[in-house]
């Protein structure tokens, strides 16, 4: 699923609730480049074999809201800049690694989870 939706500029929102994701090893770049997405429900992703979420959601400027809490992130490997340029982001819910909840409001916590958890 690399690349699928990258640099969809003028998608305001999409629901991929119903996308089977079972299988799916890479993700990255998935968002990257859409400036005008706002809403995404992502609640049916099933994460548990992406090993490379990297720049996932990078540039998407205009998200504000997302809430990953469903994902499982225990064999992913890189998340590097997965959220790099989200200056719209004020709320993020992510279970981590050790499957810790972190939400947070904090835009500096953002850009270093730029760097990976």
């Amino acid at each position: 699923m690399s690349f699928t939706f990258c640099d969809c500029k003028s998608l305001p929102n999409i629901n991929l609730s119903n996308f089977n994701t079972q299988k799916v090893k890479n993700m990255s770049y998935m968002f990257k480049g859409c400036n005008s997405l706002t809403n995404i429900n992502l609640s049916n992703f099933n994460t548990q074999n992406v090993i490379d979420m990297s720049n996932m959601f990078y540039n998407c400027k205009s998200l504000t809201n997302i809430n990953l809490s469903n994902f499982n992130t225990q064999i992913v490997t890189d998340m590097s800049y997965m959220f790099f340029d989200c200056v719209s982001l004020i709320k993020m819910n992510l279970i981590t690694k050790d499957n810790k909840v972190l939400e947070k409001f904090d835009k500096k916590l953002i850009m270093k989870i730029n760097n990976y958890l």
